[in-house]
């Protein structure tokens, strides 16, 4: 037994040689994380009380292309699930981020006007000045009770309360009805995530249109209610529910929306409803509902006539459509699970032929790879509809860019960045539509979720485009910036300073390092579809993401979540010095050492072309040894011996500059042009987060060795990841890429 004394001098030695190194990266998150309760658990999934809410709706609207405006009547269901009595209830009216003096306006800031600056274009000057002229906002007719009675509600900005006659006990229901309309907003002229395009060859309108109806705010265990106010970064935060929708337009229009068509007898042409059955059955190429040349007669008519179009859709949070007499129809079905949902894509002329070769192709595969990762897509639908310099989800349809020129032609990067939109807002169907996320303050657990699963849909999909975003590799220009203009991922999108990295491709690429360099595939995928599984239809939150992960796969995460999540440190390893070292055996006579120091490893080159770790290796003897203790057996020294004689020991300090703990990927090249790739595991760094030292034992004389040879870990400074300094891995990355 070691004396008291001993022991505490063994603990001060360590402490003076690692405690600098020390910044608690790899302590548990403890209270960073909510409490488990019965409700969420520590494991990360839903607890045995574990509650939420449900909105049902039911909705008139009609659609004035006239006068680009909507009107509409909802009646609103709003079940309590939870166990406490509402005494109020608040209603989402997002449309008011477009009023007048709205919250948006009235808190956006400017880098001001340059003393040189003599002019502003017009759309500039309105968007600085904070008047683009547009009525918009909802315009609230009735708020009452199914009984006729007026309803006491208060409007704060994009947030509606309604004050209940009496409190909403846990397990009942109050229904309630809203009249409203609002005008429809010129995206080309003002933006916004819906509104309408107008093609000024045709005097035809392209309607999008979303956040169109009052909608109910989430109320759950977490938060209680979610009523941060709408300002334009933070999206949504929504209930589940089922929809019946009524949308009235013009006769010639064609509508697409959330839900199934109920009576497509009632709209559709007769030649329209042979191809809509019969792209039902159609799983290996699309079917043509309406053509090209048939929305260029409609184009040329206008209809006196209304049509009203009927969809339901069960289980969803939201609801979107699209309506127009330009669109071109196309629809393929395709084989999910047990499920054969239509892929379908909406389209004006303007976007072919891009569009009729491509957008439902796309939305097919993304239904086949998210389901392989996730869980089965569960709706009868999913569209892509085509609308000029705009990406935006709802639940079975999205809106989509990416057009050709005006002659029809387009290259491979307007098809890429085409097919990755249309990826990318179909998978949100997933994130966070099915597995449902609170959007308003956790933006990177539906855009991070799904740019990872966009990346791995265009890694298989189409690995000859030139793809290459939200991977590790792609942001470091973003990890190398200015800490000053730098928000963790765990950072609410209305605070963000740069939304495209810390919402979307930084998230994204972290899932890229812990796939590839951290879990595994095999471990990481299997935690990513038992995350899906666990919270589809409900509403995690990131403690129930990251638990998850951990929990199904034994793996102490920890670390990355605080670095990868928490923090805006970044990958800068440095391979900071090189020994070289060679066990003695017999009739070997070696002396000599390779010694490098930070900022000169590429001296070695200069002295010997052709061998960049000159010279000759220091030797090392292997001295016998004798067990101790009160063990009674032999050490076989000479086995021992054996074993090692002749190996060559490299000693190799790595230190951490960007201060994000990372796995050590390592590529030897030796001298008999071989390689070879290792894998150190992050917890190398467990005692020391600043600077370690491994030793390497080889058969081989190594020729140089490089740090993140594949650029699969995001360094932001590839000049100090090589021995000998300067040792190209760009030529060797290309080859690979090739292969």
């Amino acid at each position: 037994m070691k004396s008291t004394l001993s022991i505490f001098l063994m603990l001060l030695a360590f402490t003076a040689t690692s405690q600098t190194g020390w910044q608690g990266k790899f302590e548990q998150m403890g209270n960073m994380l909510p409490t488990p309760n019965q409700y969420r658990t520590g494991s990360g999934e839903p607890g045995p009380s574990y509650w939420q809410q449900k909105a049902d709706y039911k909705i008139k609207l009609e659609l004035d292309d006239e006068n680009q405006k909507i009107t509409g009547s909802e009646v609103v269901t709003y079940y309590n699930n939870s166990p406490s009595a509402l005494r109020y209830l608040w209603v989402q009216l997002d449309q008011n981020v477009r009023q007048k003096d709205n919250l948006s306006s009235l808190t956006s800031g400017t880098r001001g006007i340059p003393d040189n600056v003599t002019s502003l274009r017009t759309t500039q000057a309105q968007s600085a000045l904070g008047d683009t002229g547009f009525d918009g906002g909802f315009k609230l007719m009735a708020v009452k009770d199914t009984k006729g009675n007026d309803l006491d509600y208060v409007v704060n900005f994009t947030m509606m309360k309604i004050n209940l006659p009496e409190p909403l006990e846990s397990g009942d229901s109050f229904s309630f009805n809203i009249d409203w309309w609002y005008n429809i907003n010129d995206r080309g002229l003002i933006g916004g995530r819906s509104g309408y395009e107008y093609f000024k060859e045709d005097d035809n309108y392209l309607y999008t249109i979303a956040q169109f109806y009052p909608r109910m705010a989430v109320y759950d265990d977490f938060n209680g209610w979610q009523n941060k106010q709408f300002i334009g970064s933070g999206e949504f935060a929504l209930t589940f529910g089922d929809f019946e929708v009524e949308i009235t337009v013009p006769s010639d229009h064609i509508v697409a929306s959330t839900g199934e068509l109920q009576n497509p007898k009632d709209v559709l042409t007769s030649k329209e409803l042979q191809r809509y059955e019969r792209a039902k059955e159609s799983f290996d190429k699309q079917v043509f509902i309406v053509t090209e040349d048939e929305a260029k007669k409609k184009e040329k008519s206008r209809s006196s006539k209304k049509s009203t179009w009927v969809y339901h859709a069960e289980n969803v949070r939201d609801f979107a459509f699209a309506s127009s007499r330009k669109f071109i129809w196309d629809a393929q079905a395709v084989k999910v699970g047990e499920k054969t949902p239509l892929a379908m894509s909406y389209y004006p002329k303007e976007g072919n032929p891009l569009w009729e070769r491509e957008s439902t192709k796309a939305v097919i595969n993304t239904l086949i790879n998210y389901s392989e990762m996730t869980i089965d897509y569960p709706y009868p639908v999913a569209i892509s509809v085509h609308a000029a310099s705009i990406g935006m989800e709802y639940p079975m349809i999205c809106f989509n860019f990416g057009r050709p020129r005006p002659d029809g032609t387009y290259n491979d990067f307007v098809k890429t960045r085409m097919v990755s939109v249309i990826v990318h807002e179909v998978g949100h169907n997933y994130f966070p539509m099915i597995i449902n996320s609170d959007e308003r303050q956790w933006a990177w657990m539906d855009e991070g979720l799904d740019s990872f699963m966009e990346y791995m849909t265009m890694k298989r999909f189409y690995p000859d485009l030139p793809y290459n975003s939200n991977t590790p590799e792609a942001i470091i220009p973003y990890m190398k910036g200015s800490k000053d203009y730098m928000r963790p991922i765990m950072t609410n999108p209305e605070q963000s300073l740069q939304l495209g990295p810390e919402a979307y491709s930084k998230p994204s690429a972290a899932l890229v390092v812990l796939r590839e360099e951290v879990m595994g595939p095999e471990l990481f995928d299997a935690a990513f579809k038992e995350y899906s599984r666990r919270w589809a239809f409900k509403h995690p939150k990131p403690a129930d993401f990251f638990r998850t992960m951990e929990d199904a796969s034994a793996v102490d995460l920890d670390w990355f979540w605080k670095g990868w999540f928490f923090s805006t440190d970044n990958v800068d390893v440095e391979v900071a010095d090189v020994k070289w070292f060679k066990i003695k055996g017999e009739n070997k006579s070696l002396e000599g050492e390779v010694k490098a120091q930070a900022g000169n490893l590429g001296g070695n080159s200069q002295t010997n072309e052709d061998n960049p770790f000159y010279g000759q290796p220091q030797e090392l003897s292997l001295n016998d040894d004798q067990v101790r203790g009160e063990y009674r057996g032999e050490i076989d020294n000479e086995a021992i011996k054996q074993r090692f004689a002749g190996k060559n020991v490299y000693q190799i300090t790595f230190k951490n500059n960007g201060g994000l703990i990372t796995p050590i990927t390592l590529e030897w090249t030796y001298k008999d042009g071989s390689k070879e790739i290792e894998k150190i595991p992050a917890e190398i760094w467990r005692r020391n987060e600043a600077e370690v030292t491994k030793l390497f034992v080889k058969d081989k004389e190594v020729d140089n060795v490089v740090f993140d040879p594949f650029k699969q870990l995001g360094d932001v400074n590839t000049e100090n990841n090589s021995f000998p300094q300067g040792e190209s891995r760009n030529s060797r990355f290309d080859q690979f890429k090739k292969n």
